[in-house]
């Protein structure tokens, strides 16, 4: 290779490209360590790259430069006497069965999510989905078919609206008796929500085959009577009667008229004096951060028309269906925007 001249101070840098690339590269590691439990393994104690080799059945040398990846990406830490454990991060998020785990979200990307992104030019020239699933469909018909991919997103869905749940359950539900969750998965959100509020009745409206899944998470919380699930498809069925309903994390996965439809039945669902709750990563009207942009290329490759979109254009469809919108917010940050559509008495 020929000389390369270092940029002058001010100067672009090709680092910030290389680190892109390696981007991959550092995801799937993050991937293949979560996939072999890796973090679970060194929960509460130190091994040496030998003894994860005998756990794991790694071998060496690739291991021990695996391991010091890790460590690079800050997932592992070392010790003087050549052991390794978990760093802090890691043991928070990324050791099975505790409570703000995100492993079922990183294989849930690993099975689902990345090879629809292998298809991005192709969808960019066609506009079509690359989940063959979602081009035959609803991309979720076949993604619970199989068991240990249901698992996963279940667990991503919990660990996505468990920081919502605290958030909604901070707005004034003093005038409401009753709400249901339009694909609610197995119940988290209505769970913690029946939690807070004890004089609140849910339902967990979605696809009947999740009913299973739906029961045993009950079970697993301890049980909760205020909470029931309806089983249906939320295209073709109507939608349960109730003074709330909420919309978290659907919206983006359909295309605008699928939408504006979703939003009409539940003007006809919700009790007069009610409200309709909105929750996804919108943006405000201007230029929208990485994070939206990233999760809108997710919804073009993966879902059926799917992307995301501004507080605006929420309003406009909320008021189209007949709702009076309200921000709760908050805007332009990587959570998720809340926003409540009020049906008048």
């Amino acid at each position: 290779m020929g000389d390369q001249r270092v940029p002058a101070p001010g100067e672009p840098a090709v680092d910030h490209v290389m680190g892109m690339l390696a981007g991959y590269w550092q995801a799937r590691i993050l991937i293949t360590a979560v996939n072999s439990d890796l973090f679970g393994a060194l929960s509460g104690s130190s091994a040496t790259a030998e003894e994860l080799c005998g756990r794991l059945g790694y071998r060496m040398p690739g291991a021990g430069g695996f391991l010091l990846a890790l460590a690079g990406l800050g997932l592992l830490e070392t010790t003087d006497e050549g052991r390794f454990r978990n760093s802090a991060v890691a043991d928070r998020y990324l050791v099975r069965g505790r409570p703000e785990y995100v492993g079922g979200y990183v294989l849930f990307c690993d099975r689902e999510l990345n090879p629809a992104w292998d298809g991005l030019a192709e969808a960019l020239r066609t506009g079509a989905p690359q989940n063959r699933a979602a081009l035959e469909g609803n991309p979720y018909d076949t993604l619970y078919e199989d068991g240990e991919v249901t698992n996963f997103f279940l667990e991503s869905m919990d660990m996505f609206n468990t920081p919502l749940s605290r958030r909604m359950g901070e707005l004034d539900w003093s005038g409401y008796g009753s709400f249901v969750d339009v694909g609610g998965a197995r119940g988290n959100l209505a769970h913690h929500l029946v939690s807070a509020h004890p004089r609140l009745r849910g339902t967990v409206f979605d696809l009947p085959q999740l009913e299973p899944a739906f029961s045993a998470y009950m079970r697993e919380l301890g049980g909760q009577e205020a909470v029931s699930f309806h089983g249906g498809d939320f295209f073709t069925d109507p939608l349960p009667r109730a003074d709330v309903l909420i919309f978290g994390h659907v919206l983006h996965n359909w295309g605008v008229e699928a939408r504006l439809d979703l939003l009409r039945k539940a003007y006809e669902a919700v009790h007069p004096g009610g409200a309709v709750i909105v929750y996804d990563p919108m943006v405000g009207n201007g230029t929208p951060p990485l994070y939206a942009t990233l999760a809108s290329l997710s919804m073009l490759v993966w879902s059926r028309g799917g992307g995301e979109y501004t507080v605006g254009e929420c309003h406009a469809w909320l008021k189209e269906a007949g709702f009076r919108p309200e921000t709760v917010g908050p805007e332009d940050t990587p959570d998720d925007v809340l926003v409540v559509g009020h049906k008048e008495r």
